[in-house]
């Protein structure tokens, strides 16, 4: 069972993830593709700013609308890169005890 810190650490690494792919989406668009409320993404994306992860540039002006575009900065791009493969490892060490578990299990039952 996951903790409330890899939790937010997963949420975290989506963020990056969805940005770097798509760094035009609006907040709610963002929100709801990683299935998270408004709020939490506001946190997140402050988080990942402080940390000096992400840039927003504001990259359209005009008086209806203002769009921001979310940049990965070099520090955001190594990041994001290091929760990855920490993210990869846990779901190795996972897949690993439940095969071990079915391995013991289908042993236990001969």
């Amino acid at each position: 069972m996951r903790n409330s810190k890899e939790k937010d650490l997963e949420s975290k690494l989506n963020l990056l993830i969805k940005i770097n792919k798509q760094p035009n989406l609006t907040q709610r668009e963002l929100a709801k593709n990683l299935g998270i409320s408004l709020g939490k993404l506001n946190y997140l994306l402050n988080a990942l700013i402080d940390k000096g992860f992400i840039k927003i540039n504001n990259f359209k002006k005009n008086p209806k609308k203002i769009d921001y575009f979310y940049l990965l900065t070099p520090h955001g791009i190594s990041e994001k890169t290091k929760l990855t493969i920490n993210f990869m490892k846990r779901k190795m060490s996972e897949y690993d005890q439940l095969k071990n578990e079915l391995e013991s299990n289908n042993v236990d039952s001969y």
